[in-house]
């Protein structure tokens, strides 16, 4: 027996900043069914004759029934409409070039994937951060006398880590068995994945998404990799917008290969999964399935706009953006920026219709 009030796709966004929060309602699959939708401050509730389903909001969450306005219904969509929420502050971010990464303390480098350790027990003594990559340039304009950093690059010393825009770099000396050479790709032994390349005989450059740094004391949990490269993208991009005061961003290979367009939206968003259902327990697509799905509802998000660039695709557009200086150049490694593109995709094909696109732009959340 069909129970269309457990298969009705509920899709919940709330904008702290805002305060406020918009509700689709997706059509339940046997159409023309009589449906009572209920809003409590702590939950949905959805009736059919078949059955109900119940969503619970986390508790940071509270609804504003009597504020409900917008209401509208839309073909293939749903039912779409618009509430106050209260919520608490954005929480206090942490910064992926920090966590787990201080000074004076005994680290571990290990690659991400498999969980290789790449660097053990690293006793860094300076985590520093490098300036932007056009800082020659600017010194070259501020000075009125030669640029004393003329072809003098900044290269970590034994016991140090530089924290670049999406990448570390580290003197690996007495790490390697044999002395490395120069622009080559650095290679994890046990799954084959890049995790970076060499910059020098002694400088090391891991991408952030390629790595865990994590203090060699105690034991942490494996994230699935794809909460991972959303979480360090996400966290990335909000830094970079918030410093340099830009929200547009080029995803390019390591070859210099543009493969996405993106662009920041919003960075306050709090999308809710329902997780429990009086008849059925269904995953919110959106976010995937992953090991903390049964324990956690809500999840802090940034939404943005993206144009994909594989296969000749928005070339003109890709030109554009790649010669207009407020655009930020964002490397990783090229197989990463598919698999960012993938999950780009899968989050995009999971929004209601109406909220997949924005003027020529694609739509999707990456989660914090």
């Amino acid at each position: 027996m069909a129970v269309a009030a457990a298969e009705t796709r509920v899709f919940l966004e709330v904008r702290r900043r805002l305060q406020s929060a918009l509700l689709i309602l997706g059509e339940p699959d046997e159409r023309g069914m009589h449906l009572d939708v209920s809003i409590t401050p702590t939950s949905l509730l959805l009736r059919t004759p078949d059955g109900c389903s119940e969503t619970q909001l986390p508790a940071e969450v509270r609804l504003v029934p009597s504020s409900c306005r917008g209401l509208q219904y839309i073909s293939g969509d749903g039912l779409h409409l618009r509430l106050q929420a209260r919520t608490e502050s954005s929480p206090q971010l942490i910064s992926v070039f920090k966590h787990g990464l201080q000074a004076q303390e005994c680290c571990t480098f290990s690659c991400q994937s498999c969980g290789e350790v790449l660097i053990k027990d690293r006793k860094l003594l300076r985590v520093l951060p490098l300036p932007s990559e056009n800082w020659g340039t600017l010194v070259g304009e501020w000075c009125c006398h030669p640029d004393p950093f003329a072809n003098k690059p900044l290269q970590p010393r034994e016991n140090d880590c530089f924290i670049g825009d999406s990448f570390f770099l580290v003197n690996l000396r007495s790490d390697w068995e044999q002395e490395p050479k120069a622009n080559t790709k650095v290679i994890c032994k046990r799954c084959k994945v890049m995790l970076g390349e060499t910059v020098s005989s002694e400088t090391t450059k891991f991408y952030m998404t390629e790595i865990t740094i994590q203090p060699s004391e105690g034991s942490f949990p494996n994230i699935p990799r794809s909460q991972f490269v959303q979480s360090v993208l996400a966290q990335c991009l909000v830094e970079l917008s918030s410093a340099r005061s830009t929200f547009r961003f080029t995803i390019q290979g390591q070859d210099g290969k543009a493969y996405i367009l993106l662009w920041i939206l919003n960075s306050d968003s709090l999308v809710i999964e329902p997780l429990r259902s009086s008849r059925c327990v269904r995953k919110f697509p959106l976010l995937e399935n992953t090991s903390e799905a049964d324990s956690r509802s809500a999840w802090n998000a940034i939404k943005v706009l993206y144009q994909p660039c594989i296969r000749s695709r928005n070339e003109e557009l890709a030109s554009s953006w790649e010669s207009d200086i407020s655009v930020h150049p964002l490397t990783l490694p090229s197989a990463t920026c598919l698999e960012l593109l993938l999950i780009l995709s899968r989050s995009n094909a999971s929004l209601p219709l109406s909220l997949r696109q924005m003027n020529s732009f694609k739509v999707a959340f990456l989660k914090m």
